[in-house]
């Protein structure tokens, strides 16, 4: 089963609770895909097995057979190509690597060249698989990373994403492909206003989902009148608990120095699994 853990914003607890999901299985690969932030690394302080470069092809113009007509200009839809006169300038760092320029030059004057925009790096923790992507700094680009990152998925055991924070291109890339999105919340007005974001996203993707609410014993009961209205599942939640913050602001685990938590995500799992089951029950049944 892959579970991706995602949250309409940050701060809402999402790597707590990856963490701690993952702390709480046997057998577990545990991802960070927030490759512009990853923080798990922070608590786990793995031991590194290897690191994998992650590059994309830029363009590299032989001016010798160039005639500048400015076809590769004219593809690029970030600018990272102009032709200038006789002169054709070239801006690697906003490059997103489609090879459009190079698959239209009328005059095949355009070779592809790999350029490094971030790394792999893969380990392991008292048993538990790790691995992290992270973006090098000023690269625009995170999902080249995260779609690389996700291809040492191991299908033989639990997999879970920690996807980044939001919404946009990065969220998309890390969740898409899961078996379970679990959004992680907040029970506020901002939190709920992103979750209602994040839940369209997962909708458009086709994915099951349910939300588990950090410190579920504040706020009002807004939260739970809109998953209620939307028919999506409230899986757990945490409670406003000090010990815990005290916990994480020191780098430690919750289900460790915490046991009496570790049966919540253990249910929060067995949760996760019945409603995977009820999916995959629904499309067979629709597929007969």
């Amino acid at each position: 089963m892959i579970i991706s853990v995602a949250s309409g914003k940050g701060g809402t607890g999402k790597t707590t609770v990856a963490l701690n999901l993952a702390f709480s299985l046997t057998n577990v690969q545990l991802m960070d895909c927030d490759v512009e932030e990853p923080n798990l690394h922070l608590f786990l302080a793995p031991q590194e097995r290897r690191t994998i470069p992650v590059c994309i092809s830029v363009p590299q113009v032989d001016e010798t057979q160039c005639t500048h007509r400015g076809k590769c200009a004219e593809i690029c839809q970030f600018n990272a190509i102009a032709v200038v006169k006789d002169q054709v300038l070239i801006f690697p760092e906003i490059c997103h690597g489609c090879g459009g320029c190079t698959l239209l030059c009328p005059v095949q004057a355009i070779q592809e060249t790999p350029r490094e925009i971030g790394y792999i790096q893969e380990g392991n923790y008292n048993g538990l698989s790790f691995v992290q992507g992270v973006l090098n700094v000023g690269e625009p680009m995170p999902t080249p990373i995260i779609r690389q990152e996700k291809e040492l998925i191991n299908k033989d055991k639990t997999v879970i994403l920690d996807c980044s924070p939001g919404t946009s291109c990065p969220v998309i890339e890390g969740v898409r492909g899961s078996g379970f999105c679990l959004l992680v919340t907040e029970n506020t007005p901002f939190g709920l206003n992103d979750l209602e974001l994040a839940v369209e996203m997962v909708k458009a993707l086709g994915i099951p989902r349910g939300v588990f609410i950090n410190q579920e014993d504040l706020g009002d009961g807004k939260l739970r009148e809109y998953c209620q209205r939307e028919k999506i599942p409230i899986l757990g939640g945490l409670p406003h608990d000090r010990r815990i913050a005290e916990v994480y602001s020191r780098g430690g685990i919750v289900v460790e120095e915490l046991p009496e938590y570790r049966d919540l995500f253990l249910a929060l799992f067995q949760k996760i699994q019945g409603i995977v089951f009820s999916w995959s029950q629904d499309g067979l049944e629709r597929t007969l």
